[in-house]
């Protein structure tokens, strides 16, 4: 007997490709066997066999010896009949393969976007993509750092902000019932994708497509966070939603309330809020890493001193967000009237022109910045405060992980929604009649951002997967359709400008332990 076998995994199953022949009753046989797992979002959660008996050739006892070139012959028809078979699989399960840059995925169906047709690359070099940087990238790429608790004893531990105290609150509606299997797979209704972290190794379902490159730098922070603290980071089994608005509200789910990770909620949600991808980067608008963006950005702040720079309130960004309270502010866009300056962004345009009239850092040359909250809570919250100048923050109805450190009148400065433009003008008015206390509340609020640093953003992204994870009623395991992602799985499908903001983000385990988390 002859036999030929090849097969391509994932982290439970595989599919398997098989060619024998062997002679039995005077008879020979070649078959080809292909067995196929389950795969993500298959109907059939069993596996299938297909076997393919090429050809029976009688071999009679007293018939003429065959030819010497027909077992060759033979031998060469089936490995041409696998190589077709092999393809047709192969591209049978790529064609159902989400991946972390959407393939095979359609947009979130709560908040629907253009969906990306990947139609400027061949169809077969697109499955070789998936094939490799899928199924192959991870079982060559090793990486086995493991350290312990014990590693930091002669390092001081630090005590965590007191902001860090809402990881209990977000978490406090599954502290008297636990979180289930169902808790979390219920929720899968309502999430992006799954996040599953076995023995310090991930695992993702994706169920639909994200918005630009949010899934990728988002799963690019997990990535991180195992990196920095590798054998720390317990097993884990979450739901993640990457778009803006919270939908898990409290009283529609008071029943049962479902964890799902986000980027913001609010106080009549459940939703969990966790550090947003652009803490890593968000190539589409060229804003760089978080500790980048924040030290040309206060670098910029100290070009003009504070006695110089425009006593005005400025906001520049996109109001065509379906965000009332953007459109509103562009009525008050009158230097005499209201002492504001209201500009419209137009990030095509920016992009034409390589962003040059976009840099943040060029944008701190007011006494008076503007927040305001566009379709949901916006990630230029961070880049705002860390200009120095006074936050005025339009009152938000958004949190995201951050912002609950932020106290008014210390760090910012409250604007009254429903009296917009005056309440701006009286901020400006008190801020020109108060220079000194005025610089003061810019630089404590800048003196807030330059403390959240990425090494914070890294200790409480642990301290709330810790939390999480505590409260969690069954052992995590990776289901059957998810599959293991690994940094080199994220750089495989990274573009080239991608691949560059992602390593300006890549960290080296941690030489001391995450923040002490204040008890309650």
């Amino acid at each position: 007997m002859i036999t030929i076998t090849t097969a391509i995994r994932n982290h439970s199953e595989s599919f398997r490709f098989q060619f024998w022949t062997s002679p039995f009753f005077n008879k020979l046989q070649l078959c080809i066997k292909i067995t196929t797992p389950s795969l993500p979002h298959s109907s059939s959660s069993s596996s299938s066999t297909t076997t393919i008996i090429m050809g029976l050739f009688s071999n009679p006892k007293h018939s003429p010896r065959s030819p010497s070139y027909l077992f060759p012959s033979l031998i060469a028809l089936c490995l041409l009949s696998l190589t077709v078979l092999l393809l047709y699989k192969v591209d049978d399960v790529v064609s159902r393969t989400g991946t972390v840059v959407g393939h095979n995925l359609e947009p979130t169906p709560w908040h629907v976007f253009p969906q990306r047709t990947f139609d400027d690359e061949p169809r077969q070099r697109r499955a070789v993509k998936i094939l490799q940087c899928s199924y192959l990238t991870c079982r060559i790429a090793t990486e086995d750092v493991t350290i312990s608790d014990s590693a930091f004893k002669k390092q001081p531990h630090s005590d965590c902000p007191d902001f860090f105290g809402a990881i209990r609150r977000d978490l406090q509606p599954w502290v008297s019932t636990r979180i289930s299997k169902e808790h979390v797979e219920e929720a899968q209704k309502y999430a992006a994708f799954r996040v599953v972290i076995v023995g310090g190794k991930m695992y993702v379902d994706f169920y639909y497509a994200c918005v630009q490159s949010r899934a990728m730098f988002t799963i690019w922070s997990f990535l991180q966070l195992l990196r920095r603290f590798p054998g720390l980071v317990p097993d884990v089994d979450l739901m993640f939603d990457c778009m803006d608005k919270p939908t898990i509200n409290k009283t529609e789910h008071e029943s049962m309330p479902l964890p799902l990770f986000r980027y913001c909620t609010t106080k009549e949600h459940f939703d969990i809020p966790f550090p947003d991808w652009s803490f890593w980067g968000w190539p589409e608008i060229n804003i760089r890493t978080w500790q980048e963006e924040f030290l040309d950005i206060k670098k910029g702040s100290q070009a003009v001193s504070w006695k110089n720079k425009v006593p005005l309130a400025y906001w520049k960004g996109n109001p065509d967000v379906a965000s009332p309270v953007r459109l509103e502010l562009l009525n008050c866009n009158d230097s005499e009237q209201w002492g504001a300056q209201i500009m419209r962004q137009d990030w095509g345009e920016a992009a034409r022109s390589g962003f040059k009239q976009s840099k943040l850092s060029d944008q701190c040359n007011h006494r008076y910045k503007i927040y305001a909250e566009g379709y949901a809570w916006s990630v230029s919250l961070k880049y705002i405060l860390a200009c120095g100048s006074v936050t005025l923050i339009i009152s938000p109805q958004y949190e995201d992980f951050f912002s609950r450190g932020l106290i008014t009148q210390q760090n910012y400065w409250l604007v009254d929604p429903l009296q917009l433009c005056p309440s701006i003008k009286s901020a400006v008015d008190w801020g020109n009649q108060h220079p000194i206390q005025a610089e003061a509340i810019g630089k404590r609020g800048q003196k807030f951002m330059e403390n959240l640093r990425m090494d914070q953003i890294y200790d409480y992204m642990f301290h709330l997967i810790s939390e999480y994870s505590k409260l969690l009623d069954f052992k995590p395991t990776p289901p059957s359709t998810a599959l293991e992602v690994c940094i080199d799985s994220v750089l495989c499908y990274a573009d080239d400008k991608q691949r560059l903001f992602l390593s300006k983000s890549n960290v080296l385990p941690s030489e001391a332990p995450p923040c002490t988390l204040k008890p309650s």
